[in-house]
């Protein structure tokens, strides 16, 4: 009888101990979703300036999103996922969307706004994803997919950002960039319908790359 209630309770603490389920998928439809934007903002698809506000909403949306993401990764043992996720969530989402208003308020009101320091800080962060690019190609996936793309991007965001292009430059690195962010989109899109749908058949439904060990 002690027997079988001591097995009881070892199952309940199971339950109780269960991990939680990968938070990667939303992530990436968070990053999929603000890919998607900026392509349409890059391209010239909507109009940029009084789309600004809608913009930041996005953002800060995918912003509540990645900083829980990324925590979780942290909390499981994903080091470049998790980091990755953490650092996207506050300057990518977050700090970029709070600017969304700001820009709008200035342009409505006809206040300057120096937004050359944005680059300085793309800077940082480019350089950064970049030299954290080995780390998501040692197991080569749809995830390297997506990196690689946005480490495509960054460059051209960053010297948009920092006004150094010369003018005839500045469509050309607008288009790059845009067609990057639309590639990394729709890797993160695909790559989170496959991550949610075969992790619950427990097969795969849709194919993927199986990471391989370099």
């Amino acid at each position: 009888m002690e027997n079988s209630q001591e097995i009881k309770e070892v199952k309940e603490v199971k339950v109780q101990t269960k991990e939680w389920a990968n938070p990667t998928p939303a992530g990436l439809v968070a990053l999929a979703a603000v890919c998607f934007c900026f392509f349409g903002q890059l391209t010239g698809l909507y109009n940029a300036k009084e789309s600004l506000p809608l913009l930041g909403c996005w953002l800060i949306g995918g912003f509540l999103v990645q900083v829980i993401v990324g925590l979780l990764d942290l909390k499981s043992g994903n080091l470049p996922g998790g980091n990755t996720f953490l650092f996207f969530s506050a300057f990518f989402m977050f700090v970029n969307g709070l600017e969304m208003f700001y820009k709008y308020k200035g342009i409505m009101d006809g206040a300057p706004l120096d937004t050359r320091v944005d680059g300085y800080a793309w800077i940082a962060l480019t350089a950064v994803l970049l030299l954290w690019t080995p780390a998501f190609l040692k197991t080569f996936s749809l995830l390297s997919c997506i990196i690689l793309a946005v480490d495509v991007a960054l460059p051209f965001k960053t010297l948009l950002n920092l006004g150094v292009l010369p003018a005839d430059m500045i469509p050309v690195a607008k288009y790059i960039a845009g067609i990057a962010l639309l590639v990394a989109g729709i890797f993160a899109v695909y790559l989170s319908a496959a991550l949610v749908v075969n992790g619950t058949f427990g097969k795969e439904i849709y194919p993927i790359i199986k990471p391989k060990k370099k």
